[in-house]
């Protein structure tokens, strides 16, 4: 098979094309399309050349110039800012492209939620998927209560209980329990944080009532032992998909860990010689669990023939390049397609920690011990599972005065 061609690159970006090439391979792009990306840092070193720019007057309003200018000149590829993120990643690397600015907020509600957002970040230390779900609710409540918000202004200094009550009345109307739970803790943190940064001259935090109980509204939503194995058993090992995924789905099931922290999980924190491994958990939380046999045999079969030789040390690895860790919905994703090859009804990966949990108290463990191994900080949160296990309430329940003897 003809080899793909490698175009020489000229210009301003002619010193990194050698060093993009080396990091193209080293992230497992195949020879033809790290070409294609050598052809466009080509196209865009003559552009800069042509306009003459520097790579670093590269900012996101010339990104933009250069996209719309590939497109009419009848690039049908690599004309959107998601086509170029091999190239100025590598750019951005080096240091010789700018970093992408945030644009100044649009409105006063937009400069608020930027100031609310560093407040999650740096004052409470959330993730950024939780302070993602901060944001969403914060923005839809500002909206409605107090749409121009100037900076100290009486938008958010007339803002009363009444406003607060009839916004949850009216959002929860239509909303499920976990998402209510989500809203109201939101507004609890929001009222906070306004009060703090003096935008509300009184506290408004006991307006909010506080989040729906909902762990003791039944019982938890466990997987099967049968519809487990059926999941499991749909891996085809024969393939590095397959070996990949079968370790996943077996770190899921056994482990009974968070999607989260499968995906941030590092070659790093497996200790072989002990059996053990570390688990890096909500809020910055590490903790150290015993490997059982089983999930070792999966991971060392999927280090062996399924994950890639690179020097990247997160554990669970994109099949396609680049080869970098999976997402944490990347992880949702492979359960869901185990499912649909398993015939079963599409679940997440949560699911499987609860079957975890289930599966342990039925084998007797006790409920401290799932706790441990759960990696739960209130025994409350553990105690959900005690309602799966019927014969030991049967045991403790009260004769009905209406049985029959």
């Amino acid at each position: 098979m003809k080899r793909p061609d490698r175009p020489r690159v000229t210009g301003a970006l002619a010193p990194h094309a050698e060093g993009f090439g080396i990091e193209l391979s080293r992230q497992g792009y195949s020879p033809w399309t790290a070409s294609e990306h050598m052809y466009l840092m080509a196209d865009v070193s003559r552009w800069l050349d042509q306009r003459g720019l520097a790579p670093a007057e590269l900012n996101s309003v010339r990104i933009e110039d250069l996209l719309t200018d590939r497109r009419a000149h009848g690039q049908a590829r690599r004309t959107t800012a998601r086509g170029l993120m091999p190239l100025f990643g590598y750019l951005r690397g080096v240091g010789i492209v700018p970093e992408p600015t945030e644009l100044a907020p649009a409105s006063a509600v937009g400069g608020l939620l930027l100031e609310f957002v560093g407040y999650l970040t740096n004052e409470r230390g959330l993730a950024a998927d939780s302070v993602a779900g901060y944001r969403h609710f914060a923005e839809l409540f500002l909206a409605v209560c107090a749409p121009d918000p100037t900076v100290r202004g009486c938008g958010l200094k007339r803002l009363e209980a009444q406003h607060i009550n009839t916004f949850i009345l009216t959002e929860c109307a239509w909303r499920s329990i976990g998402s209510t739970k989500n809203l109201v803790n939101t507004l609890r943190v929001l009222m906070r944080f306004l009060h703090l940064e003096g935008y509300t001259t009184t506290s408004l935090v006991e307006s909010v009532p506080r989040a729906i109980p909902w762990r003791d509204s039944g019982r938890s939503r466990a997987l099967e032992p049968e519809q487990v194995s059926g999941l499991l058993a749909s891996c085809d090992r024969r393939t590095a998909a397959g070996r990949r995924d079968f370790a996943i789905l077996t770190v899921l099931a056994r482990l009974g860990l968070r999607r989260g922290e499968v995906a941030s999980l590092s070659l790093d924190d497996i200790d072989w010689r002990a059996g053990e491994i570390v688990v890096s958990g909500k809020g910055g939380r590490r903790d150290r669990l015993p490997l059982p046999v089983d999930v070792g045999k999966a991971l060392a079969d999927y280090c062996r023939w399924g994950r890639s030789r690179n020097d990247h040390r997160a554990l669970f690895l994109q099949l396609q390049a680049p080869h970098v860790s999976l997402a944490p919905h990347a992880v949702t994703e492979v359960v869901k397609r185990a499912c649909q090859r398993a015939g079963l009804a599409s679940v997440g990966a949560h699911r499987l920690r609860h079957s975890t949990a289930i599966a342990m108290r039925r084998a007797g463990a006790p409920l401290f011990e799932i706790g441990q191994i759960l990696c739960h900080r209130v025994v409350a949160s553990t105690a959900l599972y005690a309602k799966d296990d019927l014969d030991a309430l049967a045991s403790i329940a009260r004769p009905w005065s209406g049985a029959q003897s």
